[in-house]
């Protein structure tokens, strides 16, 4: 007998292109993990909403973020939009009586994109919605009865809440209900800004910091020419030099990558030559996703046919799940 696929939950906030650092640390697993589990991953245009933004232009990073992550090759089944399953909101104030201020008083994301804010603007305006989003992530992975959910170390603490609102809300209502999800700690690689390999690559940074996948292909060989390599350290691998390394290593040259390393630790190697291999792994990485991307573009109106009615096929699990809560609870269900 076959043993049942678990579920997977991963969602990803529409705020702009995918970048490298998306991409490698985390998409390439979620397309990777589609033949093994029962994968749903969502466009979480509600979560998005904590930032400054424009109407249309959310609409727009929504179905751009979608294209986008068809591209890489995840499956239009597994595809949702969180605002065509306005389940996750309701569920998110049920769930948000079992979680105690104090626990969202602690999420280390509230305090390190609060200060961000204010070192950008000192009257910068810190919504509620950006301290509470960690209730409306939960009600996201708890929804579905996700067995695993995909996560960096930086994410753990908020799968953690996810699983103590999930035990408290069984505990409260008498039931065993919700399932505790657990963290799928993969091995992913770390990518770093080129311009900075002591940041983490991200777009709050700005352009130059991060790699748009779906870019010009002399944008990409222009930006790893001109990495930082040398970042002072005195002595060992320099963090610039690390992350060329773990780029190549991502791309699948690991051939390069050995013959390279052996040059580095004879003291032989050319810069020149390390940022010219990356830059050939990036475009063969990066080409055929480009192209695939400029093929749904495309054909914009009926991908975007397949994915509401994805959205209204992965409705009918959020659907079921809340006459449940809403039954265990004692709300009123409409009928």
């Amino acid at each position: 007998m076959s043993q049942e696929k678990k579920n997977i939950l991963s969602c990803i906030q529409p705020t702009g292109d995918i970048h490298l650092g998306n991409y490698l640390g985390a998409v390439q697993n979620w397309v990777n993990l589609q033949e093994n589990y029962n994968c749903t991953y969502g466009v979480v245009d509600y979560h998005a909403m904590n930032m400054l933004y424009k109407a249309d232009q959310l609409r727009q990073n929504s179905w751009k973020m979608v294209f986008q992550l068809m591209a890489c090759g995840i499956k239009a089944e597994n595809l949702f939009i969180q605002s065509l399953v306005p389940e996750h909101s309701e569920l998110c104030w049920i769930l948000s009586n079992v979680c105690s201020f104090g626990e969202l008083t602690r999420m280390t994301q509230f305090k390190d994109k609060s200060e961000q804010k204010k070192e950008s603007d000192k009257d910068a305006f810190i919504s509620s919605g950006l301290f509470f989003y960690p209730v409306l992530q939960a009600a996201d992975i708890l929804i579905y009865h996700a067995d695993l959910v995909p996560v960096g170390k930086d994410q753990v603490q908020h799968l953690e809440l996810s699983r103590n609102i999930a035990q408290r809300f069984n505990h409260q209502y008498g039931k065993e209900y919700f399932t505790h999800p657990e963290p799928l700690l993969t091995v992913n690689a770390k990518i770093m800004s080129l311009a900075d390999p002591n940041k983490k690559m991200s777009k709050s940074l700005g352009e130059k910091h991060y790699v748009n996948i779906f870019g010009d292909e002399n944008r990409i060989r222009k930006q790893v020419k001109s990495a930082v390599t040398d970042t002072g350290e005195s002595e060992g691998m320099s963090a610039g030099v690390t992350n060329l390394f773990t780029l190549l290593k991502a791309c699948n040259k690991q051939e390069a990558h050995d013959h390279l390393m052996e040059q580095f630790e004879s003291g032989t190697l050319k810069y020149s030559e390390l940022k010219g291999e990356v830059a050939d792994g990036l475009v063969e990485l990066c080409t055929p996703i480009r192209e695939r991307y400029q093929e749904i573009l495309a054909d914009k109106k009926q991908i975007k046919g397949q994915i509401k009615a994805s959205s209204a096929e992965i409705r009918k699990t959020a659907q079921k799940t809340l006459r449940e809560v809403k039954d265990i609870v004692g709300i009123l269900n409409p009928r």
